[in-house]
C-alpha cells in the first residue's frame, strides 16, 4: 500500500497519542491561538488526510488545527469489537485526545460520519466543546425506529449503508484496489 507523503503539503508525519484504549494517529499544527483549536474529524471512508489543506490554510489565520485519523481509520487502532465503535466511545476518544493535549475545550468540525461525531460531541461532552461546525452532517435526534431499518426503508436494501451492514462487505470493496479507492475519495471536485 501506498504511503502518504505528508511532506508534499508542508506537514509532518503524525503524533501517536495513547487515548481511550487506543493508539491515535494525530496531526496537530500546534499553532500559538487565542482562540480554541478546531478539532477536524473526517467522514467515512477518510482519513485526516481529508484535512491536509485545512492542517495548511487554518495556521495562516492564528488557528490551531488538529486532525485525528478517528478510530478504526488509518494509522489509527481498529479494535475487532463493534462495541468499541459507538459514540460514547468515539466522543471519548475525542475528549481523550483533548486531555492527552492540555486542551480544555475545542470547536469541533466534522464531515459526514465526523460530523455525526462532533454532534454527539455537543450533546455528550458540552464541556469540553467551545462550537460545532457541521460539514454537511445537520444534527437529528435519533429516530424512534432503528436508524438502519429507516435507512432500508426509505433506500432500499441496495443502499451502501445497507450493503455495508453484511460482515466483510466494506473490507471487500475497499480491499479490492486500495489505491485506486483511495484516489476516488479524494479527489477534488
Amino acid at each position: 500500500m501506498r504511503q502518504i507523503d505528508w511532506a508534499q503539503f508542508g506537514l509532518s508525519a503524525p503524533q501517536m497519542l495513547p487515548v481511550n484504549g487506543i493508539d491515535m494517529a494525530v496531526w496537530d499544527t500546534n499553532t500559538p491561538s487565542e482562540m480554541p483549536p478546531v478539532v477536524l474529524c473526517h467522514g467515512y471512508p477518510e482519513l485526516a488526510f481529508s484535512w491536509r489543506h485545512q492542517l495548511v490554510g487554518l495556521p495562516k489565520a492564528a488557528i490551531r488545527a488538529i486532525a485525528p485519523d478517528l478510530r478504526g481509520y488509518g494509522l489509527t487502532s481498529a479494535p475487532d469489537a463493534i462495541e468499541a465503535y459507538d459514540l460514547d466511545t468515539l466522543t471519548g476518544d475525542l475528549a481523550a485526545l483533548l486531555d492527552a493535549k492540555g486542551i480544555e475545550k475545542a470547536v469541533f468540525c466534522g464531515h459526514d460520519w465526523g460530523g455525526l461525531i462532533v454532534w454527539a460531541m455537543a450533546t455528550r461532552r458540552p464541556d469540553r466543546v467551545a462550537g460545532v461546525i457541521g460539514v454537511n452532517t445537520p444534527y437529528t435526534k435519533r429516530p424512534p425506529i432503528d436508524p438502519i431499518a429507516l435507512y432500508e426503508q426509505r433506500f432500499g436494501p441496495d443502499h451502501y449503508i445497507i450493503f455495508f451492514q453484511k460482515p466483510g462487505a466494506m473490507e471487500a470493496i475497499l480491499e479490492e484496489d486500495v489505491d485506486k479507492t483511495f484516489r476516488f475519495y479524494m479527489r477534488r471536485s
